[in-house]
């Protein structure tokens, strides 16, 4: 019986102490806007080439007015925001996000967000970035800051199982500077079909190495030419031959201009439309 009581007695504590904080929320004030986030850097003469070679380099510092509220205290979210010139925010690309009045923003986060928004690679592009305030766990009564217009450059962002193209054939030529090397991507849905499009040169030679380190010297080392291929029981267009230069790279006897390049794992092929 007198193990019964204490049950009981703690059950009335617990529901007495929740109806206490019930009462407390529904006297809590309200929280409604008051004041914007002013934007103050960057302005519009912000002009930046974004590189995969330092993205991790702070591209820029968002630094903003505090955004005000009346109301019961609580934290105030910030969400920097980008968006294509002229569109008014009707569709917003998140950045990043802080309860600070100051956001460092790195140079990999400013391009994966634009990449994202549309924006074209490897062009610059005009960008409109603003502040978003709002409060609580559901990003509830939103204001928004000035915006400025800033020009980026941002860098393709290519896939990691992607094939890269180097040579006198390609549009590059024997370089891997300022991404010179011609990506040769996985077909969407494919998982050994890869294809691009492409103009190649007439007469000259190319390679296709495996990775990409993303700096001017590039990645030499592990490539495949023309007899790995051969060996392997491709079939291959006889628009592309051993260039018989040392390397044995593939040669391209065709006419120069726009082709389609298709190197088909699973049929074993290589085509040239």
């Amino acid at each position: 019986m007198k193990n019964i009581n204490k049950i009981l007695i703690a059950f009335l504590s617990i529901v007495a102490f929740s109806c206490t904080d019930d009462i407390q929320d529904t006297n809590r004030e309200a929280v409604t806007a008051a004041t914007a986030p002013v934007l103050l850097t960057p302005k519009g003469d912000f002009n930046i080439v974004l590189s995969k070679a330092t993205e991790k380099d702070i591209a820029t510092t968002m630094i903003w007015d505090d955004a005000a509220y009346t109301g019961s205290a609580t934290v105030v979210n910030y969400s920097i925001e980008v968006a294509k010139p002229g569109t008014n925010f009707a569709t917003p690309t998140l950045v990043t996000t802080t309860t600070s009045r100051f956001k460092s923003i790195t140079v990999a986060e400013l391009n994966a967000a634009l990449i994202n928004g549309g924006f074209i690679e490897k062009q610059e592009n005009l960008v409109d970035i603003r502040v978003k305030s709002s409060v609580g766990a559901t990003g509830s009564v939103g204001q928004f800051s000035n915006s400025f217009t800033i020009k980026v450059t941002p860098y393709r962002t290519p896939l990691a199982s992607s094939l890269w193209l180097v040579g006198a054939a390609t549009p590059g030529g024997w370089s891997w500077n300022n991404d010179a090397e011609t990506e040769l991507p996985l077909i969407v849905g494919k998982t050994n079909v890869y294809q691009v499009s492409l103009i190649l040169n007439g007469g000259e030679a190319f390679r296709i190495f495996l990775g990409n380190n993303f700096t001017s010297d590039g990645n030499w080392d592990a490539s495949r030419n023309y007899p790995f291929y051969a060996n392997a029981g491709y079939t291959i267009t006889p628009e592309l031959v051993n260039s018989n230069d040392g390397d044995s790279n593939f040669k391209y006897t065709g006419p120069t201009g726009m082709r389609v390049l298709k190197i088909d794992g699973a049929a074993k092929t290589i085509t040239l439309n």
